[in-house]
């Protein structure tokens, strides 16, 4: 890395961000953003709590929902408090070395989400379709090894696509149209052969996106016929409840990434790229746990006792 460092003419980058806002326009983000980042924040946060220390949410779902949430926790970290130190200060100028550990840590632990949602689709199939066997299935032992799985791939996947944005030299303009190094947008600054690491990243988006997304295809295909396959109307909508809400996170997460990973370059720009990141990079982490919570009274449950503003017994109702 050394090498590549030296033999390159470029040493740092310059996040672009809203730079080109009005300074009042640049403090009316400053303030909303960080209002998300502390809801995002707040709210992760919680569910770490109480998914991890509530025994009553001793389960499979709540297991991978906690780690879910640390996940979201890394992604904001990674990107947001960056942005924000930018938005109030005029040197926008990131290091090599910080703007390359930036993106592996979006690399790893977007890939590792991406596998973790599959798995919570997988534990939904086997919850509903597979209940009397649901226990030995998802065990806790199998549970942690599909955590560690998600965590391993992720990283592994991080250093790959770091290795292909920066492996050729970096000689021309050093301006990042966006508010964090994007592997895309830093591509393009190289003057290597940007085409075939380009054409690599694509692929990887495929695989990691689309891989994950026929499990879970799968998994809510035959969810849905096993709902289907029961006489009670009521008891098919309770048992397609506990499914909305993992549903409803994935379309949000999917959407967004597709998006910036799966289509040409030559469709994006600055307008479209910022929306789509700030999608992704905070919007998403800040609705997973608001969707989570306000569509399960188990969770809203926990949530009560956990802030102390209802009895136990009263929890239990709600």
């Amino acid at each position: 890395m050394m090498d590549l460092k030296n033999s390159s003419t470029v040493t740092n980058f310059i996040l672009v961000g809203f730079e080109q806002s009005s300074p009042s326009t640049r403090k009316m983000f400053f303030a909303l953003f960080l209002t998300l980042y502390s809801l995002a924040m707040a709210m992760n946060g919680l569910i770490i709590f109480i998914t991890w220390t509530d025994p009553r949410l001793n389960s499979p779902m709540y297991f991978f929902l906690g780690h879910l949430s640390f996940l979201d926790v890394c992604f904001i970290t990674t990107t947001i408090p960056q942005m924000l130190v930018h938005l109030v200060v005029k040197n926008h100028n990131v290091s090599f070395a910080s703007c390359l550990m930036q993106m592996y840590l979006v690399f790893g632990v977007g890939v590792a989400e991406c596998i973790l949602l599959a798995f919570m689709a997988y534990d939904r199939y086997v919850a509903i379709c597979h209940p009397l066997s649901y226990a030995q299935i998802m065990s806790q032992q199998v549970c942690v090894r599909l955590v560690g799985t998600a965590w391993f791939f992720g990283m592994i996947n991080g250093i790959l696509l770091d290795y292909m944005t920066f492996r050729g030299p970096f000689c021309r303009d050093n301006h990042i149209e966006n508010f964090f190094c994007e592997a895309p947008i830093v591509i393009t600054l190289s003057c290597g052969d940007q085409q075939f690491s380009l054409m690599v990243i694509f692929a990887d988006a495929v695989v990691v996106l689309l891989s994950p997304m026929v499990l879970i295809v799968i998994s809510y295909a035959r969810i849905l016929a096993s709902i289907l396959g029961r006489a009670s109307s009521s008891g098919r909508g309770k048992t397609f409840s506990t499914c909305t809400s993992h549903l409803t996170v994935v379309i949000f997460f999917y959407t967004s990434a597709m998006f910036s990973y799966m289509n040409p370059r030559s469709t994006h720009g600055p307008d479209k790229d910022k929306p789509f990141s700030l999608l992704y990079t905070i919007i998403t982490p800040m609705c997973n746990p608001i969707i989570y919570s306000f569509r399960n009274k188990e969770m809203k449950g926990a949530m009560m006792r956990s802030l102390g503003r209802t009895s136990p017994a009263k929890a239990d109702s709600v």
